[in-house]
């Protein structure tokens, strides 16, 4: 079992930065890649950035260059830093982690955090 804890949301006009923090715990020494999705108003819930264990990251096209995920050394916690934010960036952000258990994986999710981005 993995509990993830997000933080870090709020209010920031166009052009600002946030960072969001996901801290895992539980069994974290099994998770094989922490990410974020987000989710807006009406709007599927999308990929924003996932980086595994070995130190890979991904991004969906819409952020690369503008949002940067990362960890500290002990792999935990995970951050988001978003920059030059956007009001379509407006959403609720949820950390994610895959535990991965032999050929057996399971995603974990947090509660959300929500950022929204506007003057």
């Amino acid at each position: 079992q993995v509990q993830l804890v997000e933080s870090g949301g709020g209010l920031v006009q166009p052009g600002g930065s946030l960072r969001l923090s996901c801290a895992a715990s539980g069994s974290i020494f099994s998770i094989a890649a922490m990410g974020w999705y987000r989710q807006a108003p009406g709007k599927e819930r999308e990929l924003v950035a996932t980086i595994t264990s070995g130190g890979s990251t991904n991004y969906a096209d819409s952020m690369e260059g503008r949002f940067t995920i990362s960890r500290d050394n002990g792999k935990n916690p995970v951050y988001l830093q978003m920059n030059r934010l956007k009001p379509e960036d407006t959403a609720v952000y949820y950390c994610y982690a895959v535990e991965a258990i032999g050929y057996t994986q399971r995603t974990y999710w947090g509660q959300g955090t929500q950022v929204t981005v506007s003057s």
